[in-house]
């Protein structure tokens, strides 16, 4: 099949799971089958590698468990098997993790990304502040080598628009001045911001506090991200219904006329 066969039909997903096993019983496995994604990237896995439970929904799967059991972890789903497929991001502290698995399908490279949340404590925040350049000097280089689609858990808010409190967050993780400059650093380093492009001035969350009604109140932040470079998503919307996870999954389409030059 040439390549830009298979680039004019990939409907693309990310989603946190906060947990494959909790994902499963909320029906996430159904709620695949409906959706059918041409590329799925996974969050917060929290599993050894289960590349049998997707295999029967017709997905090739590569996954990137953190060392600790139960903990993090990240993968991707795809409907043609991913080649040139790269494990971590080169750091072993993150690697360790399991933060970021990446691969190429049809000229486009795949990235499923979880960073660090900094909300448990100063430790962890020291962590999420080595993780930023490091993801930067990363996607520099992949935007260098041709076009790529980065997906996935950022724990970074970028502007007031993307925090229902953003007032009263100022000085918490995740919605900090140097996580946010950082991002729009990221952005202007050739990465484009599929989601808001769509919503242009709009609120519209990823993720909800289990807290104090925050989702039934809609009291979210908008952390989980489809950048683009080379190409261009469509038709990206956040899926609020079913709740599969304290995440809602985040999708989008390839523009086909924006890939014929690959």
């Amino acid at each position: 099949m040439p390549p830009n066969a298979i680039l004019a039909r990939v409907h693309v997903l990310t989603l946190n799971l906060n947990g494959l096993r909790s994902a499963v019983r909320k029906g996430l496995l159904p709620w695949l089958e409906a959706q059918q994604p041409g590329i799925a990237l996974l969050q917060e896995v929290r599993a050894d590698p289960q590349p049998e439970l997707f295999a029967a929904l017709g997905y090739h799967s590569v996954w990137h468990p953190a060392s600790k059991a139960g903990y993090s972890g990240v993968a991707i789903l795809s409907r043609e098997a991913l080649h040139d497929v790269v494990v971590g991001i080169g750091d072993p502290l993150i690697d360790d993790e399991g933060r970021l698995i990446s691969g190429v399908q049809g000229g486009v490279r795949y990235a499923s990304l979880y960073l660090p949340s900094g909300s448990s404590g100063e430790a962890r925040q020291e962590f999420k502040n080595r993780s930023l350049p490091l993801l930067s000097d990363w996607v520099a280089r992949q935007v260098a080598t041709g076009p790529l689609v980065l997906g996935g858990d950022f724990n970074v808010a970028h502007r007031e628009i993307d925090i229902k409190n953003w007032r009263s967050n100022q000085k918490n993780s995740g919605f900090l001045p140097h996580e946010r400059a950082w991002m729009g650093d990221l952005l202007g380093a050739g990465l484009s911001d599929s989601h808001r492009v769509a919503l242009g001035e709009q609120a519209a969350y990823t993720w909800w506090s289990n807290r104090a009604n925050a989702y039934a109140n809609d009291v979210g932040w908008r952390i989980d991200y489809l950048l683009t470079a080379g190409v261009t998503l469509e038709n990206v919307q956040v899926h609020r219904e079913p709740r599969l996870s304290d995440h809602a999954p985040l999708s989008g389409r390839l523009r086909p006329e924006a890939n014929s030059p690959i």
